[in-house]
């Protein structure tokens, strides 16, 4: 996505669907079949590590001079969800582990043989050699050999120091098939910003409206100057565990920051702006589309670029994408 000042932003880069589409040779669509248009009801999973939410109204959405009128941010409106549990966390490496080894599942990125890493995240000499796989108009991004959530930046890495952080590359549909297995669902994005908000009205944060109060860091963001130099001032240079920095007043971590996570609901940037029962009683976003709703910024967003840890900010990927900053959290119906 572009920004207001002409940027490319750093959020997320599409897996291309063809050879003539994107910035791989040979990568077809996936192998995922149907996506599912609506949130489905989930109410077998186990509620340990969860939270429960009573729902009722709240105001979604911001009109803020730094909103980004493309996204659909705004405008605000006033909108009801029913009682739900949600994770305390997004879900973890061991979590994803765990859900591998009971069923054998494969990733999307793994049926693919790549994924896109981030280019700090790989060594210079690798950098280098791989130039031919950067993608275009986000050269910070590399399309790389055998990347998947085991080795998230590639051959030589792992994850064995990391996990209780999220799981990474993973596509929608991986995290849908999580989900599934857990007896749980992906938060519908009303959902998502009313436990984000974490009972605060139209504050620009999950904590409020000062993004360091009392010079004090609440989320893993890039510090420094985008892409080249992460001071990781906030304590990580990338991913950080699931369970860092102060929870919000829901008792929710890491809501803003770290990595995106995926939503039910198909992006559009304009299906909620008509005022109706459909858009502000339980919404579950249009009936289809091409890519599905990430929210909460990741440990990339930087003000000078996606500025999107901010609590109603929100973007969109295909399904069938995967990068070392997206994950998931679940919830589960009352």
């Amino acid at each position: 996505m572009i920004g207001p000042d002409g940027k490319e932003t750093c959020c997320t880069p599409e897996r291309p669907v063809s050879q003539a589409s994107g910035c791989r040779e040979g990568v077809q669509a996936g192998p995922g079949g149907p996506v599912p248009a609506a949130t489905r009801h989930a109410c077998c999973g186990s509620t340990e590590g969860m939270v429960r939410l009573d729902g009722g109204k709240f105001l979604m959405g911001t009109e803020d001079d730094d909103a980004w009128a493309d996204d659909g941010e705004g405008p605000i409106r006033e909108v009801a969800v029913n009682p739900f549990w949600i994770d305390q966390t997004t879900v973890t490496n061991a979590q994803f582990a765990a859900f591998v080894e009971s069923t054998g599942y494969v990733t999307e990125s793994e049926r693919f043989g790549w994924s896109y890493v981030f280019l700090g995240q790989l060594p210079k000499s690798k950098q280098r050699k791989m130039k031919a796989s950067t993608v275009m108009n986000l050269q910070w991004w590399y399309a790389v050999d055998s990347a998947f959530w085991r080795k998230p930046e590639g051959p030589g890495s792992n994850i064995l120091k990391r996990m209780d952080h999220p799981v990474v590359q993973v596509s929608w549909a991986d995290a849908e098939a999580y989900a599934r297995w857990a007896g749980k669902r992906l938060p519908a994005e009303a959902e998502w910003e009313f436990a984000a908000r974490g009972g605060l009205e139209q504050k620009k944060y999950c904590w409020g409206d000062e993004l360091t109060p009392e010079g004090k860091h609440r989320c893993n963001i890039w510090q420094g100057t985008f892409p080249d130099k992460n001071t990781a001032e906030d304590g990580y240079a990338w991913t950080a565990p699931a369970r860092s920095f102060r929870a919000n007043g829901f008792g929710l971590y890491n809501m803003a920051g770290n990595v995106w996570e995926w939503c039910a609901d198909w992006f559009s940037p304009d299906w909620h702006k008509p005022a109706s029962p459909l858009t502000r009683d339980n919404p579950r976003g249009p009936d289809g589309g091409q890519n599905k709703v990430m929210r909460g910024g990741s440990f990339l967003c930087h003000i000078s670029y996606c500025n999107r840890y901010r609590v109603a900010a929100r973007t969109a990927n295909t399904p069938d994408s995967s990068t070392t900053n997206c994950g998931f959290r679940c919830v589960r119906d009352v």
